[in-house]
């Protein structure tokens, strides 16, 4: 059994994420990482293997720039056995449609049972990919999974729904976006990192892949941004002081602002 776990590079947590005016995309000059939402998704593969079932690998597939080689060391040291960097001028700008069509021609050649991935990216939080890589592999797709138990070809998921949870069978190959509710992703040792460089990777161009270059980059995507514009700024709150020691007063102050906002 081979699991494909997706994952990919996003601007640190710690990072102010920024629009570039100019291409009206997120800027990512600064630190990066790998999504913190795909390190649920390689734990979940690696505690497939641990649970017993018989998984011959687990890759890890990006794509992005040369720095993307960063989130698939980081991966390899949380488990991935050999990584995939899918990295192509060609591919700039693509929108979630787009980057979809290009992930799923990748994971065509690799002919994964499994494709595992976050729940969403940290960056955009568009929360869609998952299926769209399954329309276009033709496979089943399931989102927020929170807990997962296979036998033989058959998963065995537990959902998040509005309405509570769903608990859904699916027949392999199938994509799977896990929550970040199924687990608590471990710590790598230090001789994991250390090793993770050593690690198999592959590098790929669009035709090394099948890629039709007119259907990724700015040119294939669906969606085009018109523009950006920053949030309005909030305005300052009320502020209800305890002027000469009248707290019956206040505390009125405040009860009345509670209900007048029906909080009460």
């Amino acid at each position: 059994m081979k699991i494909a776990v997706l994952v990919k590079e996003v601007p640190d947590a710690a990072v102010e994420k920024r629009l570039d005016p100019n291409t009206k995309r997120i800027d990512r000059s600064g630190e990066k990482n790998l999504n913190p939402f795909d390190t649920h998704a390689i734990e979940a593969a690696v505690q497939i293997r641990e649970g017993g079932a018989q998984v011959d690998e687990i890759v890890a597939v990006t794509m992005g720039p040369e720095s993307a080689s960063n989130a698939l060391n980081k991966a390899a040291s949380l488990g991935a056995d050999r990584s995939v960097q899918l990295t192509d001028d060609a591919l700039a700008g693509s929108d979630v449609w787009a980057t979809g069509y290009a992930l799923a021609k990748t994971l065509e050649a690799e002919a994964p049972d499994l494709v595992l991935l976050g729940q969403q990216s940290d960056d955009g939080e568009n929360y869609t990919i998952g299926a769209v890589v399954a329309d276009h592999l033709k496979m089943p797709s399931l989102t927020q999974v929170i807990d997962l138990k296979l036998d033989g070809d058959t998963l065995t998921l537990e959902r998040q729904a509005e309405y509570g949870y769903d608990t859904v069978k699916v027949t392999l190959p199938a994509v799977i976006s896990v929550g970040d509710a199924i687990n608590e992703p471990r710590y790598p040792s230090l001789k994991a990192i250390m090793g993770a460089k050593k690690k198999p990777r592959d590098t790929k161009a669009i035709g090394d892949v099948g890629i039709d270059a007119g259907e990724v980059g700015e040119a294939g995507s669906k969606t085009t941004v018109l523009a950006i514009n920053p949030p309005p700024a909030k305005e300052s709150g009320e502020l209800i002081e305890n002027a000469d020691d009248d707290v019956d007063g206040t505390v009125e102050r405040i009860v009345a602002f509670l209900d007048e906002r029906k909080l009460i």
